[in-house]
């Protein structure tokens, strides 16, 4: 049988194949449950995968490397398995490209990695690996995640599958998109300040951003580090939920996996929601605010809503002060030695952070830990904290970074990120469901925010309005 070829962004299929697309409408947790039992078979999931890559990936780039090879020899293997491997056994998943699987390019979405395939997977792909799963291949994301479009000098721009004129958003855009035009069911990415939750409401898909630790990241540098996380992409809750239970667990590496995440219940009765537009700070378009509204009305059905707020008073200066040094430590020396090959949008990143201080560090690590603290306060009188999961609709491709919100100027490119940055700064996980929608607008998603390592109590309440609410994701038109 002639096999698919990748070549940079571009997927072509030689020779013909049968395949049932009917497969790339169900979730993970449905094909898991189906391929466990004999009902179907890996072989058959995966190419139905890889036939509706091979369809729409040359216009929406999602993917910048396919491994159909890999991918059918995995599938055999599961088929031929005496019993399941695991949670995930025969069903196709997406990684984030900016996440290391052995044998596989790598490329962080730099030119500079172009030929780079590292020998060991990072540990969230060897989980994944081990519960089953098979890689179908690696997702597109801005050179080394920063920028806004999700696009670099390898592959892009990810085009949005509702309008393939707009942006998926950055910088898990591919993963978003990936999912949402079903060609996988469930992919990976990683968030640092909204890098799954602007993508998934752009495309109509639920994330979730677990809490720091939770998913392991063992090499990371800094291992005190909270500031970026592992997550995931899906259609639906049930499938985050999956793709948490088989990745989560301490790693001797990770100091922040040895926390405990235990004792989280779901609420009893009707849950009180905090819901606030901005967090009183970050800057919000008028039409996502009329959006958000409306999503709150529809909570209300099902849930006791107040507006509120922590004190996020200084929480924008703070994050791009502890985010500039982060960037100017892990990525200074390339900026010395290879500045040229580098994208402009990195290299504004690195040099944001090249003339501070520690006191100016410092400083900000101060406030972060009172935001912090107000945040744990209003938890005292909610269950939960809803918020938007973007600032502003999905624009323009060809605009590179969002400058200004309804006419006024934001002061850097990345402000438009606030309502999303914020709560990473203090470490809460995340669920960020799809709203619903008229027929001509666009997709517009949710946070839902709850305290440290209660995803359990996420995944209850997302579940609850996905079912009554139809808060859930609504495939893109042919």
């Amino acid at each position: 049988m002639p096999e698919p070829v990748a070549f940079g962004c571009e997927f072509w299929h030689c020779g013909a194949m049968i395949t049932d697309p009917s497969l790339c409408e169900l979730n993970a947790t449905t094909l898991a449950r189906a391929i466990a039992r004999g009902e179907l078979s890996s072989r058959d999931v995966v190419e139905a995968h890889l036939a509706r890559i091979a369809e729409q990936d040359a216009q929406l780039a999602a993917f910048v490397t396919v491994d159909a090879e890999g991918a059918r020899r995995a599938a055999q293997i599961c088929d031929a398995a005496s019993a399941p491997a695991g949670p995930l056994h025969g069903v196709p998943v997406a990684i984030k490209d900016l996440t290391d699987t052995a044998g596989l390019t790598t490329t962080y979405g730099s030119a500079l990695f172009r030929d780079h395939v590292p020998m060991e997977d990072d540990l969230v792909v060897a989980r994944l690996r081990r519960a089953g799963a098979i890689i179908l291949g690696k997702t597109n994301t801005p050179e080394f995640g920063f920028g806004a479009v999700c696009t670099n000098r390898l592959c892009g721009p990810t085009r949005n599958p509702f309008d393939p004129a707009l942006t998926s958003g950055g910088s898990s855009g591919g993963s978003a998109v990936a999912v949402a035009a079903g060609m996988v069911p469930l992919a990976h990415g990683t968030d640092f300040g909204g890098s799954v939750r602007t993508p998934a409401s752009f495309c109509d898909v639920a994330s979730i951003r677990a809490t720091p630790g939770r998913i392991p990241s063992p090499r990371r540098p800094l291992g005190w580090d909270m500031l970026a996380t592992h997550g995931f992409l899906a259609r639906s809750i049930d499938d985050l939920e999956l793709a948490l239970s088989v990745c989560e667990g301490a790693d001797a590496h990770d100091p922040l996996s040895s926390g405990s995440f235990r004792g989280d219940r779901t609420s009893a009765g009707r849950p009180r929601i905090a819901v606030t537009p901005d967090f009183g700070v970050a800057p919000v378009a008028r039409d996502v605010r009329a959006r958000f509204a409306m999503a709150c009305e529809a909570l209300a059905r099902v849930a006791d809503i107040v507006q509120s707020s922590p004190d996020c008073g200084g929480a924008i200066e703070t994050f791009r002060m502890l985010r500039a040094a982060h960037i100017a430590n892990g990525f200074g020396e390339l900026l010395k030695t290879r500045r040229d090959e580098l994208t402009p949008t990195v290299i504004w990143n690195i040099e944001a952070g090249a003339r501070l201080s520690a006191e100016d560090y410092l400083n900000a690590e101060r406030r972060r830990t009172a935001i912090y603290r107000s945040f744990r306060d209003l938890f005292t009188r909610a269950d939960f904290l809803v918020a938007p999961a973007a600032s502003v609709f999905p624009w323009p491709n060809e605009v590179s970074d969002v400058t200004a919100i309804d006419g006024t100027t934001l002061d850097t490119p990345i402000d438009y990120l606030a309502v999303t940055f914020i709560v990473s700064l203090v470490g809460f996980p995340v669920l960020t469901v799809p709203t619903q929608r008229g027929a001509n607008e666009l997709p517009f998603g949710i946070q839902i925010i709850a305290p440290p390592g209660c995803e359990s109590r996420l995944f209850a309440f997302g579940r609850t309005i996905e079912q009554t609410l139809g808060f859930s994701h609504r495939r893109p038109p042919a």
